[in-house]
């Protein structure tokens, strides 16, 4: 296996992690209003977030780095074409984990519904955004070669709303609002934990529509791809299903595992419809930015990929700690001050 292939498929992982740990954290984030009816209950569903928010966005920027180290063509082309996106989405997550910090810092309960709302919305953001944007890269986008010999992006912004790829959105909107559900019954008690095994399950019924209408149409739109993209469009629907049926039967911490893998089998199975292109182009495929044309030396591969081995266990081993010691439910009742930071109430 070439080293251009190798990092396609670490970065690959990476979205497959960030997905997975992100998604839940949009999820709780969007469903904040939902699940809770008091300053205890909205204070206990932001603690169980707490501890792991900002490490689950570290794979985010692991996922970039990689992306321009070892694809620097890909990066820019990517970057450039969709700037908007992804300018809304950085500045989303900015708002969102100073919402975190500041929320608590003044005891008046109109500021710290200001900042709920915010927290609500910069997770609503790039729960969309990101399926719009991972949705266009599959489907292509219009590339062409400049003068200077480089792909570049032609189009504008509003090609990037085309209805392939709201629906996109619409399915990370749903999955991850699912997954969000999930993951606070697992980690909650009480009336919190039973209106979000509630919310999971109609969440994820109109999730599940929506994933079954986009694997379908990328199925239909994709047919130079073999049969092992509708093989882990099939697995995805099976986990989700599972997901769903754990839910309903009390089993959160299946409900959770089940949309995890079902989530990881989806993303895995964009990427796989893109191998060897990073950025396929509409206008034909000699416009294509493949893995080995828009990829560093072997080299630079290389090194990275020593930096990698020996890095990427000390990261795993640390974040699956972090979830170790913070594995207990939260209810309601332990928040003693609501008005309290996050780190206050944990220190408790």
């Amino acid at each position: 296996m070439s080293f251009q292939s190798v990092w396609f498929l670490l970065i690959a992982v990476l979205w497959v992690g960030y997905f997975i740990l992100e998604g839940f954290d949009f999820g709780v984030g969007m469903l904040l209003p939902f699940v809770s009816r008091n300053a205890a209950d909205r204070r206990a569903v932001l603690t169980t977030l707490g501890p792991v928010w900002d490490g689950n966005e570290v794979w985010l920027l692991v996922a970039g780095g990689a992306t321009f180290a070892a694809f620097p063509e890909w990066y820019a082309t990517l970057f450039s074409g969709f700037y908007l996106p992804l300018f809304l989405i950085l500045v989303a997550l900015i708002v969102r984990g100073v919402a975190f910090e500041y929320r608590s810092k003044h005891g008046d309960g109109t500021w710290r519904a200001r900042w709920d709302l915010a927290i609500v919305i910069a997770s609503f953001l790039p729960a969309l955004l990101w399926g719009v944007a991972f949705a266009n890269i599959v489907r292509g986008v219009p590339l062409e070669k400049a003068a200077s010999g480089s792909i570049e992006y032609v189009g504008g912004f509003f090609n990037l709303l085309n209805p392939y790829a709201l629906l996109g959105g619409v399915v990370t909107l749903t999955v991850f609002l699912t997954h969000g559900a999930h993951f606070l019954a697992l980690k909650t008690a009480g009336e919190i934990r039973l209106r979000a095994h509630g919310l999971a399950l109609r969440l994820g019924l109109i999730a599940a529509v929506a994933a079954v209408a986009f694997l379908l149409w990328s199925n239909l739109m994709l047919p130079s791809i073999n049969t092992k993209f509708l093989v882990l469009s099939i697995a995805t629907a099976l986990f989700w299903v599972g997901g769903i049926a754990a839910n309903f039967r009390g089993r959160e911490g299946w409900a959770f595992l089940s949309s995890s893998i079902a989530i990881a089998t989806f993303v895995s199975g964009l990427f796989f419809a893109l191998y060897p292109r990073v950025m396929p182009s509409s206008r034909g495929a000699q416009f294509d930015l493949t893995i080995f044309n828009a990829s560093s030396t072997n080299y630079t591969l290389k090194v990275m990929t020593i930096v990698a081995v020996v890095m990427t266990p000390i990261v795993l081993v640390y974040q699956g700690w972090t979830y170790w010691v913070f594995r207990k439910r939260v209810s309601a009742s332990q928040i003693q001050f609501p008005e309290q930071g996050v780190l206050d109430t944990l220190h408790q």
